[in-house]
């Protein structure tokens, strides 16, 4: 008999999947949140036999744990854990471990794609087109390499996920991954994704309104309130929104927060260990602990929500010759200009600063971190024009 203890996310019941694929009845499969693990492990190795193999993927146990399951596999247990997050680095130490964050030409693992590596390789499960591609899909949604190479199929998967229970999602899969040759969507799944799609972009819509911009550790956090879609959520905001260095994203009810980062020089595993959680560079997530409740919640609470740029403007564009106009939260002009193709300089309602930047990104940057600044409409970028060229010839007239 087999046992497999795994995330409860789609990386997790991926390697569900493919564990039934596998073993098929002989198989019995666990999900569980991060906390819940512990108490699986801690129950199996109190209540199950040694001839049960235990397998741990897409997550790792807690130092009380793991001095058990190497006790365990010393009195000649079966037990192995497959993992992907570098956080988890330290199990290597273990026979019964094998955690790799990235493969030889430089691709994320993620615990589907080693979990599968790993059935073949023992002749658990013989491998296939469908099979394979579903993995990939896993793997480049897990790694948040979809976004990158604009894999739609890979985040369409995931929201599959989350709009069936894990019991139809599974069953649905086994059934296509076991018999198809290549892997696709039913009709009716790509009208209900299509559905899902739009309903997506409504939620989004109007989550911006609610972004709040806070320093935290050294770095500007954007923070919003959301129950659904964490990750099209934050990689949107993030886009928009490129003077953040992360979007977090707190679940009040789960008593969960994520973060999601579209940036290289910031590593959210990092934010979110902080706080007792981990995970991926470009996503992460923890429980939401006293400390960052008090950082994330009770800090942003009296915040008013950032103002978004201007959508439709013909003439107040970023990166303009003639210059960009913003507002400050305050009600100050900010006016960035350029001196030159390597220089860009600000004026503060009409006042030249002493601050000099090396591109309009980084100017913008300044302002919007700075003063919170956005890009305003057409009609007030040419009033303040008129009104500028009115107080010019007032001048010459003295």
């Amino acid at each position: 008999m087999y046992k497999l203890l795994s995330h409860n996310d789609l990386d997790g019941v991926g390697c569900g999947i493919l564990a039934r694929l596998a073993f098929g009845k002989q198989v019995n499969i666990r999900y569980n949140s991060i906390a819940g693990l512990n108490r699986e492990v801690k129950w199996f190795l109190e209540n199950e036999s040694k001839d049960t193999f235990l397998m741990i993927t897409d997550l790792s146990v807690n130092e009380e744990n793991e001095k058990r399951l190497e006790n365990f596999y010393k009195e000649g247990g079966q037990v192995q854990l497959i993992d992907h997050h570098k956080t988890a680095l330290s199990f290597n130490d273990y026979e019964w471990a094998a955690v790799h964050v990235e493969g030889e030409a430089g691709e994320l693992h993620s615990a589907t794609s080693l979990y599968y590596d790993y059935l073949v390789k023992h002749s658990y499960l013989e491998s296939s087109n469908a099979i394979s591609e579903f993995v990939e899909l896993v793997r480049q949604y897990d790694t948040w390499e979809w976004e990158k190479n604009d894999n739609q199929k890979a985040k369409r998967l995931n929201a599959l996920f989350f709009l069936v229970s894990i019991d139809e999602f599974e069953e649905s899969m086994l059934e296509r991954l076991s018999k198809e040759a290549y892997f696709d969507f039913d009709d009716f799944e790509k009208k209900l994704l299509d559905m899902e799609d739009d309903k997506i972009v409504r939620y989004i819509r109007r989550k911006r309104r609610e972004l709040v911009q806070i320093k935290a550790g050294g770095h500007y956090a954007g923070v919003v309130f959301a129950e659904s879609y964490h990750s099209e959520l934050g990689n949107q905001l993030g886009k928009e929104y490129p003077h953040l260095d992360y979007i977090a994203i707190l679940n009040i009810g789960g008593r969960r927060m994520g973060f999601r980062t579209i940036h290289d020089h910031v590593d959210v595993s990092e934010v979110a260990g902080s706080f007792g959680g981990g995970g991926h560079e470009k996503a992460a997530g923890c429980s939401l602990t006293e400390e960052a409740y008090k950082q994330f919640v009770a800090k942003t609470y009296p915040l008013e929500p950032l103002r978004e740029d201007a959508r439709r403007n013909r003439f107040n564009q970023k990166q303009s010759t003639f210059g960009t106009l913003y507002k400050s939260k305050t009600d100050e002009f900010l006016f960035l200009y350029p001196l030159s193709n390597q220089a860009w300089a600000y004026e503060k309602n009409r006042q030249k600063q002493q601050t000099k930047f090396s591109s309009f990104e980084e100017g913008e940057k300044f302002l919007k971190r700075n003063y919170e600044a956005w890009l305003i409409r057409d009609e007030i970028f040419v009033q303040y024009l008129v009104d500028e060229v009115k107080r010019q010839r007032g001048k010459e007239n003295k």
